[in-house]
């Protein structure tokens, strides 16, 4: 065996004993969760409409809850959760939207909240930026979902790809946040702009860029033709690795098990779906469920706001993501795989047919 055999060897069981330490951390988390990200859909109206949004905004959408109310949920987090090991988690939408985004946030890091948002960006103007500083705003994730053309015809927003580029300036120019990333959602035609996206990022100083493929999810539904094919996404790990292995901050996002080559390779950690057990979320109109790209159905909201104690709900709820998806599926509970995917993403797995929509099995990696 050469030294190169012996060395891959070697970092392959150092994954898989990882791997298996995952699995059965996993386990008890199952049985004892804790909440580390909650997240706050403030409002469904959007100045852009996505195609690929996961939530269908669009500007008509309706706004959130009342903040007296999302301040009640609050309260009850901070008397019943350790609010030092959690992050509030803010989107939409668009947040800023939010007609008492500044108030809510504002009173939010008074209480002692660490929070961060996702954002198109087109809002953040010098003094916009000098207020998320001063509402105690650590991180921010901005989309960019192509060159400019591309990104604003995706997007249906004209002008969105200078704006939100300018609102990411004004964001490094302000200075005092933890993080300023940008997330890009790669479909099988913008995949073709990957490299020159990378030249104009690394001019840019970003703390990181998420690059994520399209999910059969929301309104990319009705969008088959531009999900990814297998060719694409080996062409977007590659891609993510090699620059990680240049030491340049690009990462993979949190989603789907990758297989043992490219675990760990293309992001920090190891696949683990958070959803109902590190993660909770409060929709729009009220409804507690697990991570917001989730399809929304009654299996899966479990429970709301409005008629009873966020904090209960989450002691006592969650059942269905308390446990490995793979339990509902012959397929992948025979997958030799199954202890460390445990069936995958929860915001994939098809509801209906119970079965998982993204398995890299064969695309990433073969038995």
């Amino acid at each position: 065996m050469s030294g190169v055999q012996a060395t891959r060897e070697m970092l392959l069981d150092l994954k898989k004993a990882q791997l298996d330490q995952l699995a059965a951390y996993r386990k008890q988390k199952f049985i004892e969760p804790e909440l580390r990200h909650l997240f706050l859909e403030l409002t469904l109206q959007c100045n852009a409409r996505c195609f690929h949004c996961g939530s269908s905004c669009d500007p008509g959408a309706p706004q959130g809850l009342a903040p007296e109310q999302y301040l009640a949920v609050l309260e009850d987090v901070k008397e019943n959760f350790d609010i030092s090991r959690m992050m509030l988690c803010i989107t939409g939408g668009e947040p800023l939207l939010y007609k008492d985004f500044f108030p809510l946030m504002q009173e939010a890091h008074r209480m002692g909240f660490s929070w961060g948002m996702t954002s198109n960006a087109t809002f953040i103007t010098r003094d916009v930026a000098r207020k998320l500083r001063e509402a105690g705003m650590g991180t921010i994730s901005v989309s960019i979902d192509g060159l400019p053309e591309t990104h604003d015809r995706l997007r249906g927003l004209p002008g969105g790809w200078k704006r939100a580029m300018q609102g990411i300036q004004n964001l490094i120019d302000e200075g005092g946040f933890r993080a300023i990333q940008v997330t890009t959602v790669l479909n099988h035609q913008n995949m073709q702009e990957l490299d020159r996206l990378y030249e104009i990022f690394e001019k840019v100083d970003l703390d990181s860029w998420r690059v994520v493929g399209l999910e059969p999810i929301g309104r990319a539904k009705e969008h088959p033709d531009l999900m990814l094919t297998p060719e694409d996404q080996r062409r977007m790990f590659d891609f993510i690795r090699e620059k990680r292995e240049a030491d340049i901050p690009v990462q993979y996002g949190c989603s789907h098990f990758l297989g043992l080559d490219y675990e760990r390779e293309v992001r920090d950690w190891y696949f683990f779906c958070n959803a109902g057990v590190y993660t909770a979320s409060i929709m729009a109109n009220g409804d507690i469920g697990a991570c917001l790209d989730i399809e929304r159905r009654p299996e899966t909201v479990q429970g709301s706001v409005l008629q009873e104690k966020f904090s209960d709900v989450w002691r006592n709820r969650f059942g269905l993501f308390r446990k490995p998806l793979s339990t509902l599926n012959r397929t992948c509970a025979e997958c030799p795989e199954e202890k460390w995917c445990g069936g995958g993403a929860a915001h994939s797995w098809d509801y209906d047919r119970n079965e998982q929509q993204i398995c890299f099995r064969n695309i990433l990696w073969k038995n």
